[in-house]
């Protein structure tokens, strides 16, 4: 089974699948770790982190705690596209309990501004 996190709109995430063999309150303390993680990876060009930038379209969390990231960046020529999956899965790698970290850029749908946190809209300006 996997608890599943989809980016819906803004910062708000949907958990998936509740018959997760992982105690619920390990999974809560792991989620709100992982989004700590990932919340600590900037695109360098972009005073915003990539959680509340709106990259992070989904999170898998599995009953082996291994994690599953879909990801995307701001735009597909990106220069450090090639460096950022490995800083994400680096950054939640680090989290206590996560067997291994698996991420996957993708580009369906593209990435738009809708997709910015309020906090993310007001450190670039954009309110």
């Amino acid at each position: 089974m996997t608890e599943s996190m989809e980016k819906t709109s803004e910062s708000e995430m949907k958990t998936g699948t509740p018959s997760s063999t992982i105690p619920e309150a390990e999974l809560l303390r792991m989620t709100d770790d992982i989004v700590g993680a990932l919340k600590t990876v900037y695109d360098p060009e972009i005073p915003a982190d990539i959680y509340e930038l709106g990259l992070i379209y989904k999170i898998d969390i599995e009953d082996d705690r291994s994690v599953k990231i879909e990801m995307t960046l701001t735009a597909p020529g990106c220069p450090v596209a090639g460096e950022m999956p490995g800083w994400v899965q680096n950054a939640v790698s680090a989290v206590e309990g996560v067997s291994d970290v698996d991420v996957e850029m993708v580009f369906d749908p593209p990435w738009t501004p809708d997709r910015m946190s309020e906090e993310a809209r007001i450190a670039l300006g954009w309110y």
